[in-house]
Parts: structure tokens; C-alpha cells; sequence
């Protein structure tokens, strides 16, 4: 059996992944509510705003140890088994969410979620590289970003939807269920890389490796991969590391806090979050697919990867610093506010698409999953302080601080990656 566009199966199946992803790892937010909201995890397990900032953080740790561990893992035993690893023990993990009774419980849950979540990125950018030639890894990556803004638009009225049916712990049942379903097709359809899949045609084998560097074309079963030290004695893996570490909270402040925000300031509801959380997200899905878009377009038209891939993320940058300033300026009611995120996250999944192919396009396969680990794992570490620095800033000031904090970040992202990376192309 021959299957056309396999590789468009194979994203697909990702993006379904990081669909789940989102699901599960928002649930807690949107069903955190506070003490005084009934029957939400707060109120029945008796914790509070700073207990979530904890809790919040344990996730991320773990997350950022996970991003590091995964990458390698993923280069050590491939991307078919890597994802049978991550994608079972978070859905075991988020099922497992039900049996909570307090802060250590959800905490050690937290954690092994944040440890295997983690290997979706890695993962996925490792997997572009294998099944996407050059010019289309940026809109293939877009497409498994999308994802996540598809499953943070799909989770508040789900969540909110599950919630007020069944209460929190069968939601984390139902949710955690998903990714261990997942497994089966995965495995069915994925078995084997390109130059060996069974079900791929000769065409499509052909215009996959003909669109690579040399350094993936000439690499084989036995070829390995650079170490953490050889790859960063490359000046181009610091635009990888030093552009995500700023970059990454922009978009983790809103996935992590938006929610407190709106039951915090404008005294939402877990239902009434659910009505509003999603909007936003609808604009982070068009950013990755337009930016992963844009770049190819450019990559194609130009014949240079640098000029797609700079110049998509540059675009990305402006939208992203104006629409923080919006925010900051003017986003003074729930509508605004929602409208203009819708924005913010529209910019940054317009430009993280192309910083997270930069790993393959630097380097070869079996050392892409270690490069997109660690700079998962520095981005992650930055998203870390500011959740130490959220709740006693907004306790002591408001939320504007943040806000001015993550608008900065982004010409030192932006600047970073042009800085470091003075041509993107093959360093091998």
C-alpha cells in the first residue's frame, strides 16, 4: 500500500498530539477558580492564589528538566518510540489528576505531566525535520504550533462544559484519556522514517530528501549526534537558546495567568471564562499556519532561508511589542483586553514557528531534538521567574508591570536570533 502526502498524515497525527496537550495542561487553570467559587479545585482542596504560583512553577521545572531530557531521548531512540514515552506517561498523568487530595498530590502530578508534556516540542520540531524539506518545515511546524492554540481554543468551554456536568475529577478522567488513545494510531501509521516507511511513494521520498542540507541527506541509522557542548560552540545555537528565553513568556504568561487575571479583575466565573478564555487563541492558530506560510513563500521565492525566516519573525516581533503596548494603554475592560491578546498571540505564533525550526536548520537530525530540548528548557526556565515574580508584583502593584516586563522582551528576542545568527543556513 502506497499513501500519498504521507508526511501531511504524519503532522497531522502531531498536531492532533498538541491538541491534547493543550487540553490537559489548561485544565487546571480553568478549573482553579478561587476559594470562594464552588466546587472548583480551589474551593475543594482548600488552596490558594499563591499555592497556584507553586504549583504553576512545579509544573514548569519539570517542563524545562523535560524539554532537556526528551530532546535527547527523542535523538537516542526516535521520534515513533520518543512519542510513545511522552504522550503515554501525560495521559496517565492527567488522568491521574482525579485522585488529588492537596497541594503535594497535585504537585507530584504536576511534575510527571511537566516531564513528558515536554517531549512534544523536541519531538515534533525533530520530526518536521525528518518528514519536511527545507522550504516547507517552517508552515509544518505551524501547523503543530497550531495546535496548541487549537487546543487552548477548544479547552475553556470544554473544561467549563465538563466541569459543570461532572465536577474536576472526572474532567481530568475524560481529558486524560485522550492521549492514550492517541498511541494507536500513531503507532499504526508511523512506522518508519521517510526513507524507509513502507506506505511512502517513490515521488514523495524523492522531493523529501531532495529539499534537505547535505548534513541530513548524508546521514544515516549509524550517524551521531554533536553533544550539548559541540553544539553550542556554534555561534548560531545562541539565537536558538538566547531568543527563546525571552520570547517563551510572552506566551506563558497568558496561558498560565490569564484565567486568575479575568477572575481577579473582572471577577469571571469558571463558566464565564470558558466563554471568553478561547478568543485569543483563535488568533495564535492563524498566526502559526500565516507565518509558517509567509516563510515558506519567501524561503521559495528568494532562495534563502535567512531572508524567510528573519524577516517572518521580525513581523511577528512588531506585532506582538504593538499589541503588548495596547494592552498596556488601553486594554482597561474584558472585551479590550481579550481583542488585543488576540493579537499578541496572533505575533508570537507568527514568529516562534520559524525560532523553532531554527534547530534544524542548523543541524542535522540527530542533533536537532538536542538543540530544540535545550532551548525549550532555557525558554522555560525564563516563564519560572516570572511566575516567582507574577503574584507579588500584582499584590503589590497590579498586572501592568508584567505586561511593560514582557513587552521589553521582545526586541531582546527578536535582536538575539539576528545577532547571533548572522546567516541561517547549515552549520555542518
Amino acid at each position: 500500500m502506497k499513501v500519498k502526502g504521507l508526511r501531511w498524515y504524519i503532522i497531522g497525527l502531531i498536531f492532533l498530539a498538541t491538541v491534547i496537550n493543550y487540553i490537559d495542561r489548561s485544565a487546571l487553570s480553568i478549573m482553579w477558580g478561587g476559594e470562594n467559587i464552588e466546587g472548583s479545585i480551589a474551593q475543594s482542596l482548600g488552596l490558594t492564589k499563591y499555592h497556584y504560583g507553586l504549583i504553576s512553577n512545579v509544573f514548569m521545572v519539570a517542563y524545562a528538566l523535560g524539554q532537556l531530557f526528551s530532546g535527547k531521548l527523542f535523538d537516542k531512540v526516535g521520534t515513533r518510540i520518543g512519542y510513545v514515552i511522552s504522550i503515554g506517561v501525560w495521559g496517565i498523568s492527567s488522568f491521574l489528576h482525579s485522585t488529588v487530595r492537596g497541594f503535594y498530590s497535585i504537585s507530584f502530578f504536576r511534575t510527571t505531566l511537566g516531564l513528558s508534556e515536554a517531549g512534544n516540542w523536541p519531538g515534533g520540531v525533530k520530526s518536521n525535520a525528518e518528514w519536511f524539506p527545507i522550504k516547507e518545515r517552517a508552515i509544518a511546524q505551524g501547523l503543530f504550533n497550531a495546535g496548541a492554540s487549537i487546543g487552548s481554543v477548544i479547552a475553556p468551554p470544554f473544561i467549563a462544559a465538563l466541569f459543570v456536568a461532572f465536577g474536576w475529577r472526572i474532567t481530568f478522567m475524560i481529558v486524560g484519556s485522550f492521549g492514550i488513545l492517541w498511541i494507536i494510531p500513531w503507532l499504526l501509521i508511523n512506522k518508519a522514517g521517510p526513507k524507509k516507511h513502507p506506505w511512502i511513494t517513490e515521488e514523495e521520498q524523492k522531493y523529501i530528501v531532495a529539499g534537505q542540507s547535505k548534513a541530513d541527506q548524508d546521514a544515516t541509522e549509524d550517524t551521531k549526534g554533536l553533544s550539548l557542548k559541540q553544539i553550542l560552540s556554534h555561534k548560531e545555537s545562541w539565537a536558538v537558546v538566547i531568543g527563546r528565553f525571552f520570547l517563551e513568556p510572552i506566551w506563558w504568561i497568558f496561558v498560565t495567568w490569564m484565567p486568575i487575571y479575568l477572575f481577579d479583575v473582572y471577577g469571571f466565573n469558571v463558566k464565564e471564562v470558558g466563554m471568553f478564555l478561547w478568543v485569543p487563541y483563535v488568533g495564535a492558530a492563524a498566526g502559526s499556519i500565516i507565518g509558517g506560510y509567509v516563510s515558506g513563500k519567501i524561503i521559495a521565492k528568494t532562495n534563502s532561508i535567512d531572508k524567510g525566516r528573519k524577516t517572518t519573525i521580525f513581523i511577528g516581533g512588531v506585532i506582538m511589542l504593538a499589541g503588548l503596548i495596547a494592552t498596556i494603554l488601553i486594554g482597561d475592560t474584558a472585551e479590550k483586553f481579550v481583542a488585543i491578546v488576540f493579537f499578541v498571540l496572533f505575533g508570537f505564533q507568527f514568529a516562534i514557528s520559524n525560532v523553532q525550526t531554527l534547530p534544524s536548520d542548523f543541524f542535522s537530525g540527530k542533533s536537532v531534538g538536542s538543540l530544540a530540548g535545550l532551548g525549550g528548557m532555557i525558554g522555560v526556565v525564563s516563564v519560572i521567574i516570572m511566575n516567582f515574580l507574577v503574584p507579588v508584583i500584582v499584590d503589590n502593584f497590579s498586572y501592568t508591570p508584567i505586561f511593560v516586563v514582557i513587552a521589553v522582551f521582545v526586541p531582546l528576542g527578536v535582536g538575539a536570533i539576528y545577532y547571533f545568527a548572522k546567516n541561517i543556513e547549515s552549520v555542518e
